[in-house]
């Protein structure tokens, strides 16, 4: 194993009462910021609101249609692209509208929005003329009747609605929803030139269609937001449960601690810095949960088998060289990690932005967590307790008890010395 350090002789927990300082600091900072500007800034998706499905002729610059957005008005707007294996170029987005009311009120208001946004980033202009990659079934056919471009007498109004049909099912079908050329529509059967031609007059082709759009209520983001916080809930629950039964109950307890001092400052950060809670987040939150605690585990282990070495050395000595020993791996893991997403933050875009950010945030914090919140905790119920004299007192016999790993002595927990 690599080395960064030989044999390092820090006093950590001399210096637990700045480490506690320090997060009392950055917890008050955060929380105060998230009391005094409105609570925490969540996402569209625990907020609610429209989602408008938009495909595109080419693929779309995902920046030039953000600023787009944000040009009228829509700057708090989610972009999401759009691929399967069936079709991995649609060249089609997910525009996620913050909530502006219920039903289909707002659903048409937001569609309008985002039409008027995409309109004048791609500069389509107000012709008069209808766009036919937005055009459906009815609307073509009762165009096609009032022309009649084929001067039908008899049954006009269903030949014109068989080739509507026939029209948008090449476009849907054969140029992926958006078509750029009016004239390729004459390799459909029954468009003869003067469909064509009556087509050109009548409509215009936008680089893009709005293929579909709906509401997600603020109900379902409600709903969304409390199973997320139940989700963060039974994990912390089992972390605590596993440490009790593999530690004792206050290692347990000292980790889901840390754990909460870990997840409670970085929703501050994310207040201060102006970043939104979005599924995502949650799932980088509960990654960094997985992340501290497996941090706070080795630290831990460590400082239980120093006890069984080191029976006679108080108990805060024993912590001090158990976090030196592991300071080595810690530096190593957390800071290539902390490496990898940092670049990830820096370079991964705007939609990534946020998840990256609690990433970054999560790894530092998680690590210090780890030696400045976790262990001094430990140390400190030990203290409290009578315990922190010495790792184990009173006769051999009396202080050990038989382990669940492999049958190995381990120290009893402090109330059954």
């Amino acid at each position: 194993m690599i080395e960064l350090f030989k044999q390092p002789n820090l006093d950590w927990m001399g210096k637990a009462k700045y480490f506690f300082a320090l997060s009392g600091i950055l917890l008050a900072l955060g929380w105060a910021a998230i009391f005094l500007h409105g609570g925490i800034k969540y996402g569209i998706d625990f907020r609610g609101g429209t989602d408008v499905d938009v495909r595109f002729a080419k693929t779309p610059d995902v920046e030039q249609l953000r600023n787009g957005l944000r040009a009228q008005g829509l700057g708090n707007s989610e972009i999401q692209s759009i691929s399967d294996i069936a079709n991995p170029n649609s060249n089609e987005v997910l525009i996620f509208v913050a909530q502006v009311g219920e039903g289909d009120q707002a659903l048409d208001e937001a569609k309008a929005k985002v039409l008027s946004a995409l309109n004048a980033t791609y500069g389509v202009s107000s012709s008069g003329k209808q766009d036919f990659n937005a055009a459906t079934p009815t609307s073509l056919a009762k165009y096609l009747s009032e022309k009649d471009p084929l001067t039908l007498s008899v049954s006009a109004g269903d030949k014109y609605q068989q080739l509507a049909k026939a029209l948008l099912a090449y476009r849907d079908r054969d140029k992926n929803g958006v078509l750029t050329n009016i004239d390729d529509l004459s390799q459909v059967s029954g468009a003869t030139p003067g469909v064509i031609s009556a087509l050109k007059d009548g409509y215009s082709l936008a680089p893009f269609a709005i293929r579909n759009a709906e509401i997600v209520s603020a109900k379902v983001g409600g709903e969304l937001r409390n199973q997320a916080i139940r989700v963060t809930l039974y994990a912390l629950a089992g972390m605590l449960v596993y440490i009790a039964f593999r530690f004792e109950w206050v290692y347990g307890a000292a980790a889901v601690l840390a754990v909460f001092h870990d997840v409670l400052i970085t929703l501050g950060l994310f207040k201060i810095f102006g970043f939104e809670i979005s599924l995502t987040v949650i799932a980088a939150l509960l990654t960094l949960v997985g992340y501290s605690m497996n941090d706070t585990i080795v630290i831990f282990d460590r400082i239980r088998e120093n006890s069984r070495l080191l029976r006679k050395e108080p108990f805060a000595d024993i912590v001090n060289k158990s976090i030196n020993q592991t300071l080595s791996r810690t530096i190593l893991t957390s800071g290539l990690t902390f490496l990898t997403v940092l670049v990830l933050f820096l370079m991964g875009g705007q939609v990534l932005r946020a998840f990256a950010f609690a990433l970054v945030v999560g790894i530092v914090v998680g690590t210090y967590s780890s030696f400045g919140i976790a262990a001094p905790l430990v140390v400190a119920w030990n203290n409290w307790r009578g315990h922190g004299g010495a790792a184990v007192t009173g006769t051999a016999a009396g202080n050990k008890t038989r382990g669940s790993d492999g049958g190995q002595p381990r120290l009893a927990p402090a109330g059954r010395r």
